[in-house]
């Protein structure tokens, strides 16, 4: 468990309201569910007469009793009385009982579809946003404002009808008390707000001493569970025997929490104890005060049992209804975190125009700069690059040059911090980004795969949009046809066993070629192969990147790799040192101009015998596809 901070360290932080928060989950229930709230209602009803009716239902039993009237007349009475008051009674039962049954199936489904909604705008979410450390704090706070059913969104709706009954019942009851004795109100306030303080005193120090301490705590076991638990440590713990060593470390961490769980579960016991002996004194001063009522103010046996369900029903409720207030706020501070993360408008709206139709697309950098969030230095700085229609353009450099900056420039995952990329002239601001997006094939270095069928692993569509005899075709161009021939299903098969038991995991190298072949179904106008063989030697990635520009035809390409001779079929290379492009030309001009591109690539062709390159690069040269 993890308590809540009520922090505003996060800048994006905005602070709605507890009416405005009200309004918004119960216009979130009224969108999704409005049914829950009229059930809820009801209940919320019935529940408060049920804590006081059985009082003033025995008064007026007891009148019937004490009167004068001859017996027949009394049990008639007596009979239609309790006749009426069943009835009563069992429609209030039964409707706080369908109430309660039939709501906490409906406020998690309202929860799931506003999880669904978050869901959502992170995936709407512009990639450059996403990265940025307060937006993902934001969505963290978001994230737990929703996974709890207890607190933030749905706390709010559990905690809304529960103050509505307590709060009904203080008023309808207050008016009865006060007309007993004035006095005895002020006593049982003055016990409700002392019970209250001292909650929350419990509340603060349990999170301070216990809650704050064991966040470190959570983060060991969790820690302690992924390494005891996850295959890829499995072979290291038991070759080097450190199974004792850990079975030791998570005994100590366990007693660690087990220490602050004592003291939480203490300091709770003391407040069980504390709220026990108020409430004993809160009956005990109206029974005194219903005492000497009867005794001084001739108090009649039927209002004595009516004033003390009243009293005790008001006793009761105030100081529930203080204690699931300060519940209620505390829910309402995580809905902020929730509408902050819904409502983020860092980047504004703009008017966009039509992405051009056209056969080829010219992309031009001009004086462009990028600046990460905070960073003090430039990532990228006064690139100017063009990359014209048809074009194998090979992005080179070292770790951390700028290339993988660029790539998501290019792509439009990051805007420029200063400068402007143009397409076909125009800036690419202009256009809708998700109309942009579709310009580009990327393969990237991380190969992602999603619990889908093959088939739709490389469509990226439902399966109604996907085109098997296409997958068929892709998949067999990037070498994985030998692979599906062997699966009993096909490219109907599941990736991973997550969604299917029959399910199954790809290879490093099988996931190369699928995200090859997911590339090729895309068939857009620019492919983008971002070190997504960085596992191979430089000469089969050299091999496997020119067998995809055979694939690929007359569309443009950008190659990104770290090894220069792998892309040295490409009509121009760009160099990239320090976020800055020093030198740009053709693989020849750049080896006869003998600098930092020529240095490079002699001292990286020390590492494989270049003699035997030209035999490798052939046409006849085995196929990649088939390596693993």
């Amino acid at each position: 468990m993890a308590e809540y901070k009520e922090s505003k360290d996060n800048p994006l932080h905005r602070e709605f309201g507890l009416w405005s928060n009200t309004k918004y989950v119960l216009g979130k229930a009224k969108k999704y569910c409005a049914s829950a709230l009229v059930l809820a209602a009801i209940g919320m009803v019935a529940s408060s007469i049920l804590q006081y009716f059985w009082g003033v239902f025995g008064k007026y039993v007891l009148d019937i009793i004490e009167n004068g009237a001859d017996n027949e007349a009394k049990w008639h009475n007596l009979i239609m009385f309790l006749l009426v008051a069943g009835i009563i009674t069992t429609v209030l039962i039964v409707s706080n009982t369908i109430s309660g049954s039939l709501t906490w199936y409906k406020y998690i489904d309202i929860r799931m579809r506003v999880i669904s909604e978050r869901v959502n705008r992170v995936l709407g979410l512009n990639y450059e946003i996403l990265e940025r450390p307060d937006v993902l704090d934001m969505h963290e706070r978001a994230l737990e404002a929703c996974n709890d059913n207890q607190n933030g969104f749905e706390g709010m709706l559990h905690i809304i009808p529960e103050l509505g009954q307590n709060l009904l019942t203080v008023i309808v009851t207050f008016v009865a008390v006060t007309v007993l004795d004035w006095k005895l109100i002020i006593c049982l306030v003055i016990l409700a707000v002392i019970q209250f303080l001292y909650y929350r005193k419990i509340v603060k120090k349990d999170k301070e001493e216990v809650w704050d301490k064991l966040s470190p705590i959570w983060r060991k076991i969790g820690y302690m569970s992924r390494v005891t638990q996850d295959f890829e440590y499995a072979k290291d713990i038991r070759l080097f025997g450190l199974s004792k060593y850990l079975v030791n470390k998570q005994k100590k961490i366990f007693r660690e929490k087990e220490e602050r769980m004592d003291k939480h579960y203490n300091m709770w016991s003391g407040h069980a104890y504390f709220a026990g002996l108020v409430t004993l004194i809160a009956k005990g001063l109206v029974y005194a005060v219903l005492f000497y009522a009867v005794i001084k103010k001739d108090l009649t046996i039927g209002n004595f049992t009516m004033f003390l369900a009243l009293s005790t029903a008001f006793s009761q409720s105030l100081p529930f209804l203080l204690l699931r207030f300060g519940d209620y706020k505390k829910c309402s501070l995580r809905v902020d975190d929730l509408r902050t993360f819904m409502e983020l408008d860092i980047i504004k709206k703009e008017e966009t125009i039509p992405l051009p139709e056209a056969d080829a697309y010219t992309i031009e950098f001009k004086d462009v700069s990028y600046k990460y969030l905070k960073a003090e230095n430039y990532a990228l700085r006064h690139l100017n690059l063009k990359i014209n229609a048809g074009e194998r353009l090979a992005v080179v450099g070292l770790n951390g040059a700028g290339k993988t900056t660029m790539i998501k420039l290019l792509l439009r995952l990051y805007d420029p911090t200063e400068g402007v990329i143009t397409l076909n002239g125009v800036d690419i601001k202009k256009y809708d980004r998700e109309d942009y997006y579709k310009l580009f094939a990327p393969v990237f270095q991380d190969v992602e795969t999603f619990a889908f069928p093959i088939a739709e692993n490389v469509s990226m569509k439902t399966a109604a949009e996907t085109d098997k005899e296409k997958v068929a075709k892709v998949l067999e161009e990037a070498g994985l046809s030998d692979k599906i021939a062997t699966l009993k299903h096909g490219i109907d098969t599941y990736i991973t066993n997550i969604v299917e038991d029959d399910g199954i995991d790809l290879s490093g190298g099988e996931k190369q070629k699928l995200a090859l072949a997911r590339a090729l179904y895309k068939g857009a106008k620019v492919v983008v192969l971002d070190e997504p063989t960085s596992a191979l030697d430089a000469i089969a990635e050299q091999q496997l990147y020119e067998r995809f520009d055979r694939m690929i035809g007359k569309k443009s390409a950008v190659y990104i790799s770290h090894r220069l001779a792998s892309t040295r079929f490409c009509d121009n290379i760009a160099m990239f040192k320090n976020g800055e492009m020093i030198e740009y030309g053709t693989f020849d001009e750049l080896m006869d101009k003998n600098g930092e591109y020529a240095n490079m690539f002699n001292i990286q062709a020390k590492y494989y015998n270049e003699a035997e390159t030209p035999d490798m690069l052939s046409e006849d040269a085995p196929s990649l596809a088939h390596e693993g």
